[in-house]
């Protein structure tokens, strides 16, 4: 906004703070917990970061269509309002997206383990602080526009103070005028379920098709000395299979004939 008044900076930057804040206390909570920290936990912060900012916008967004429609509202009510349309869209998010990396805490691979569990853990922070800390920063600029202060300096602005609501954002009015009626059409509701069926073919088919297992060769940068070792061992060693250990647990009589014919028979019987 080019207004001084309702320009929201700060509400934005708080938006990643908390976001920020998530990854520290997840982070935090699994270092205490003796949860190892892997290369690979360093891109969580990218994830929480993108669903973070979605969750501010969703917060906003419905603290503007609240505050459009009860503009002289106490402002216990406009958050109530508020929680109402955008904690049930965040819950689910948070949810599925907690759901998909805990089920990946069941991986065989530690590293993997280890970067759901940070991710997965970090999530439920983002959804914490999404509805108590930037709940109470939304609340806060709030009355700051409402004393007629200005965005950075907090001061009293000499521009007269403004109490009609805004207007509607030109991006709602299109979803709202066009968009929403050309997709309740019947035509268009027909075409877009013969598009999903189509898609729910194609991702059937897809899912038939994927083979198990990874190449261990992509886990390694370009330039490594694995690489080479991972090309050498395919080339020249992958059509012998798997190579087989034995070992013995116990206390064993070498010297003993007999017990030195049983080693080579059981050698033998592995064969």
């Amino acid at each position: 906004r080019l207004s001084c008044i309702r320009n929201n900076v700060w509400l934005a930057c708080c938006g990643v703070v908390s976001a920020g804040l998530a990854v520290l206390s997840s982070f935090g909570l699994m270092l205490f917990c003796g949860v190892p920290f892997v290369v690979t936990v360093a891109n969580a912060p990218f994830l929480i970061l993108g669903v973070g900012v979605d969750d501010m916008f969703i917060m906003i967004a419905s603290w503007e269509q609240s505050l459009r429609r009860k503009a002289k509202s106490d402002v216990k009510l406009l958050l109530a309002e508020t929680y109402t349309e955008a904690a049930l869209s965040v819950t689910i998010t948070t949810l599925t997206d907690v759901l998909a990396f805990f089920i990946g805490t069941w991986t065989a691979f530690p590293s993997v383990r280890s970067f759901c569990l940070y991710t997965g853990t970090a999530f439920v922070f983002c959804y914490v602080y999404t509805l108590t800390f930037f709940g109470a920063i939304i609340v806060l600029n709030h009355k700051r526009e409402q004393a007629n202060r200005h965005w950075l300096t907090c001061r009293k602005s000499s521009q007269p103070e403004t109490t009609e609501p805004e207007s509607e954002h030109p991006t709602s009015m299109f979803f709202k005028k066009y968009y929403g009626p050309f997709l309740t059409n019947t035509w268009t509701k027909l075409l877009v379920v013969l598009l999903y069926g189509a898609y729910l073919g194609v991702s059937i088919y897809g899912c038939t098709q994927i083979r198990e297992g990874i190449d261990l060769r992509n886990l390694a940068s370009d330039d490594s000395y694995v690489i080479p070792y991972y090309d050498d061992d395919d080339k020249y060693f992958s059509e012998y299979g798997p190579r087989v250990m034995v070992v013995i647990t116990e206390s064993v009589d070498y010297w003993n004939a007999t017990v030195r014919l049983g080693i080579e028979n059981c050698t033998q019987n592995l064969e």
